[in-house]
């Protein structure tokens, strides 16, 4: 746990956001489960103003690449020293110290709820928020430890990427949901043996599918109704119903992600019984 320099009181996770746009976060971190978080201590969001750290007096933070090419791209002075302002650990010591400096870039490994669950087990993590034609390559490949992209697009900026990976993070960390098996019960969770009853809420995480079908009163709405199983009583029949909804959906909509998932034996049971039509 980290501690406040000023206070000493203690706090979860750090997250530092170095952007040239500050005030582009005054409103997204401050609804919902990421205001809950912060207001409870369980993490720590400070906006670093990365023209801060310019020395003429225009606060340039770009240039034009060399052998040319259009556009232009943040220059590593300002970006090299927002980073060491922060006093992390050196570069090759970050993952023992349980801190990562990211460079939000379309060139970047593409986030996924597995590497939400990876970076919400650190201390600190700094997001720079890339902008323009890119970033100086040597700000990727000297100062950050891994380069994160949010999607197969091109974004004006890192900004974006950046609320999405708080958001992402901050609901995963202990405390931060109001029911801590919210989480695992969500589309692309992975917990254990995701497939098999879980008690009598007859609930069952998503094994990394697309989260099953939710429905809440009235029972019948503009003549459509909730279907008969899930006002059964039965958990088990609850259990197989949600179960096999979640794979039909998950085979519509994003079929690569059964090539991922770990299927048991009843799982391909009701493929079986989705691919033959039965219900």
């Amino acid at each position: 746990m980290s501690r406040c320099v000023l206070c000493g009181k203690g706090f979860g996770l750090q997250i530092d956001i170095v952007t040239i746009f500050p005030d582009f976060f005054r409103g997204p971190l401050d609804f919902g489960i990421i205001r809950r978080a912060r207001e409870a201590g369980l993490v720590k969001i400070e906006i670093r103003d990365l023209r801060a750290f310019t020395r003429d007096r225009h606060h340039t933070v770009d240039d034009r690449p060399f052998g040319g090419g259009e556009g232009m791209v943040l220059k590593p002075e300002p970006l090299f020293e927002s980073v060491e302002a922060l006093n992390l650990a050196p570069r090759d010591e970050r993952a023992a110290a349980k801190q990562s400096v990211v460079l939000l870039s379309a060139q970047g490994r593409r986030f996924d709820q597995g590497l939400a669950s990876e970076l919400a087990t650190l201390d600190r993590i700094v997001l720079i928020c890339g902008r323009y034609e890119g970033v100086d390559e040597r700000v990727g490949t000297h100062l950050a430890n891994r380069e994160i992209s949010i999607g197969d697009y091109v974004l004006s900026g890192g900004e974006l990427g950046a609320t999405v990976i708080v958001d992402t993070v901050t609901r995963l960390i202990p405390g931060a949901l109001g029911n801590e098996a919210s989480a695992r019960q969500e589309s692309f969770s992975v917990g254990p043996d995701l497939g098999s009853s879980n008690g009598a809420d007859s609930t069952c995480g998503s094994g990394g599918l697309l989260d099953y079908p939710h429905y809440t009163r009235p029972a019948e709405f503009r003549g459509l109704k909730v279907p008969d199983v899930l006002v059964s009583g039965n958990h088990e029949d609850i259990r197989r119903w949600r179960r096999k909804s979640a794979l039909e959906k998950t085979l519509r909509n994003r079929p690569d992600l059964l090539d991922q998932a770990e299927l048991s034996d009843d799982d391909k049971e009701l493929l079986a019984e989705i691919a033959g039509g039965k219900s």
